[in-house]
């Protein structure tokens, strides 16, 4: 999420989402080179696995840093050069802490252990068994005379490191992953987005063994763990914290639904919301129930590619947008309840949903360049010369349509953040209305600029659907067609039954020149003259064959086929086959 408000929540209490813009060439790989000062990173090469926890002294000459390896490494950071590696830990290494001077050094592990070690001795001088699982969090007294750790069961632990006295300052319902010690309190944050303040006594530790359930650190991580089954787990010093900052729960699984416009989600709550995607915002909340039932309750059985990708592993939902592949999917208006457009009108659904994501910077965008009319002017240049030879096509369908429709009006209160980056090469991440309208090709990628401002798409695939029709067998009805027909993926069977009445009762091919976004059912082979099928209105010299219009029903793989279903749903769902869908039609007596 978006810096210091990134795991803040909305005003309807959802986490908000980010959308990332991405080139098929993006790695997903950041690289720093120099900075404003000129700096130059140095790599600390050693680890070969993932590196889970790093400390440094205050002046900056020593670096402690430990992962996967179990073993506590030491490097000079000015060089990036290796110089002691520490084992002693018999599992991943989670937290570390230096002492200002840099001589100590306190380890947390998931072989549930705290090891302090004397980086001059270049040994681990005490071992302490406290926790009963993975210790994932420690945080030192100014003194480094005591030491707070939380972890994996849910407790927080302050440790005398000299006496090796220790006291269970509180449980909670969470693992614990991180804790900052603030004068006399000391916060924690854990698992459930909430941070929790507690009495600490950082100035004066000793005044909590006063109570009296401090017990001696062992130093076999069984010792504690056997304390614990035999019913003499410690009582917490504090029952309830002094000070509750709640977060949201975490977004742990998602499913995306077959309408690509929706996804479920399931947070660390329990809790299943349904997400629409074109508009970044949740629009159900289905409280604590089954993830997968809850998608078999909601099935549609409807056929869109995938013009998006989703992740979660940030807790967050990430939409990830990524070009050609997004710009796939169509959907008709009137499936979208569109008002004031003709419902036969096609809609791109990555399109529309980038003009809702840029709304506001293009109303920005106009007011810097002084006038609607020259708005935008400089970038379409910048936009068209990137793609000047590169085979874009322009969406005629909704040229020059720079309104943004219901269904992909984002949120202004609650903007998703945008991810992405542009010529320069340099990744940035901004709010949805923290867009100023001066971000140009350096700041976006060029194939949505193309979108935005100028209405053209790259080629797309996979938007048309190859048949064949023939008639049913024993049918005496027969219309003339020449092979293999293609039309849109998302043409629907009535569309269909109408071409195959008006072969029947007109007796002649429909008009090729019509301009205003009729389908071409283009037969296969260049020699073979095309047929067309209108998506709009029957022709309007029609109306004298409408007292005799037969009624007729589209089969496929000896099913009947519902006439508000499209191609691509009809090949999906009935034909289920990788080959040429195949319809079969037969005139129906008596309708």
């Amino acid at each position: 999420m978006d810096d210091e408000n990134s795991s803040v929540i909305n005003g309807s209490g959802n986490s908000k989402p980010t959308t990332t813009l991405r080139s098929s060439s993006s790695n997903n790989s950041i690289s720093l080179h120099t900075t404003t000062e000129g700096y130059i990173p140095i790599a600390a090469k050693g680890h070969k696995e993932s590196v889970y926890a790093l400390a440094m002294n205050e002046i900056g000459t020593l670096l402690v840093s430990g992962g996967t390896e179990k073993v506590v490494r030491l490097w000079d950071p000015r060089s990036g050069s290796k110089t002691l590696k520490l084992k002693g830990h018999t599992d991943n290494i989670r937290a570390l802490l230096l002492d200002p001077t840099g001589r100590f050094c306190i380890s947390g592990s998931s072989d549930s252990m705290i090891r302090l070690w004397d980086l001059g001795q270049q040994r681990c001088i005490h071992s302490y068994a406290v926790h009963t699982d993975s210790v994932w969090a420690l945080a030192s007294t100014p003194k480094f005379s005591h030491v707070y750790s939380g972890g994996r069961d849910f407790s927080l632990y302050m440790t005398d490191l000299q006496t090796r006295e220790s006291v269970l300052l509180c449980t909670g319902e969470d693992p614990i992953l991180q804790l900052a010690l603030h004068d006399d309190s000391i916060w924690v944050a854990s698992t459930d987005s909430s941070v929790h303040r507690w009495p600490a006594e950082g100035r004066n530790p000793q005044k909590i063994f006063q109570t009296g359930n401090s017990f001696l650190a062992g130093n076999l991580s069984f010792s504690r763990a056997r304390v614990s089954l035999e019913g003499s787990t410690p009582v917490p010093a504090y029952k309830e914290p002094t000070l509750t900052i709640p977060g949201i729960p975490a977004i742990i699984q998602h499913e995306v639904l077959n309408s690509k416009r929706h996804v479920l989600t399931k947070d660390s709550s329990g809790s299943v919301k349904l997400w629409e995607i074109t508009k970044g915002v949740v629009t159900e909340d289905f409280g604590k129930v089954s993830l997968e039932e809850k998608k078999e309750e909601l099935f549609e059985m409807v056929s869109i590619p995938a013009w998006f990708t989703v992740d979660t592993r940030l807790g967050s939902l990430s939409v990830h947008l990524d070009t050609p592949q997004c710009f796939s999917a169509e959907m008709y208006s009137a499936d979208l309840n569109i008002l004031g457009k003709p419902e036969d009108d096609k809609v791109n659904l990555a399109r529309e949903t980038l003009k809702g994501l840029f709304s506001q910077w293009l109303i920005k965008q106009k007011q810097i360049m002084g006038s609607p009319a020259s708005a935008n002017g400089n970038l379409k240049d910048i936009a068209s010369k990137g793609h000047a030879h590169s085979g874009v096509e322009v969406d005629g369908s909704s040229e020059n349509d720079a309104m943004v429709y219901p269904p992909f009006e984002f949120s202004v209160i609650s903007p998703p953040s945008i991810v992405t980056e542009g010529t320069n090469g340099v990744p940035w991440r901004k709010k949805m209305t923290d867009l100023d309208g001066t971000e140009d090709e350096k700041d976006l990628p060029l194939w949505c600029l193309e979108c935005v401002l100028n209405n053209r798409l790259p080629p797309r695939e996979n938007t048309k659907c190859s048949f064949f029709l023939h008639p049913c067998d024993g049918s005496t009805t027969q219309i003339l067609t020449q092979g293999k027909l293609s039309a849109p993926r998302i043409l629907r069977i009535h569309k269909v039954v109408n071409y195959i009445i008006e072969k029947m009762v007109l007796d002649k091919p429909l008009d090729n020149g019509n301009a205003d976004g009729n389908v071409a059912l283009g037969l296969a082979g260049s020699q073979l003259q095309h047929q067309t099928i209108r998506e709009g209105p029957t022709q309007s010299g029609s109306k004298s064959w409408q007292k005799i219009r037969p009624s007729i029903e589209i089969l496929c793989n000896n099913q009947i086929v519902s006439p508000e279903m499209s191609l691509a749903t009809a090949k999906t769902y009935i034909w289920k086959r990788q080959d040429d869908l195949v319809l079969n039609y037969r005139v129906v007596q008596g309708r």
